[in-house]
């Protein structure tokens, strides 16, 4: 599990640290970046990233749609290992895409986590903390 919200550096070749207790949590296991309809990368370990490819894939979505959604999520994807001093390199497509240049947001998301440009991630986290109590109200309705 993922949780936790740590600021680092880019370093020079585009590299950023994974957290500790994230990195003691992964292991040796592989992490897959993407985007999806955030303005952020979001990582998941190999374990987690299959459950959800096997979720995407045997979905009641028609065959077009659901082959578009693989191109979309699938194509943008990059398998990336923990180097020996904790870090991972951040493809420049998806910083690129998620307005990261020099600082980043690696926030726990659970069974994934998430790297966010400093800016955009603290207006995120308002409004996740706004919306929050009546997400919590809802689930305790049903």
């Amino acid at each position: 599990m993922f949780f936790g919200e740590f600021e680092y550096k880019i370093d020079e070749k585009g590299r950023i640290p994974i957290p500790p207790k994230f990195r003691r949590d992964l292991g040796k296991e592989e992490v897959v970046l993407t985007s999806f309809v955030e303005n952020c990368i979001t990582a998941y370990p190999l374990s987690e990233w299959k459950k959800l490819a096997d979720t995407l894939t045997s979905g009641p979505v028609p065959q077009n749609k659901l082959r578009r959604l693989n191109r979309a999520i699938f194509a943008a994807a990059f398998s990336l290992i923990i180097d020996g001093q904790g870090r991972i390199s951040l493809p420049a497509t998806l910083r690129q895409k998620a307005g990261i240049e020099d600082e980043v947001i690696v926030a726990g998301a659970n069974n994934y986590f998430e790297l966010w440009n400093k800016e955009q991630w603290k207006s995120e986290k308002a409004d996740s903390q706004e919306q929050a109590w009546q997400i919590i109200e809802s689930l305790e309705n049903r």
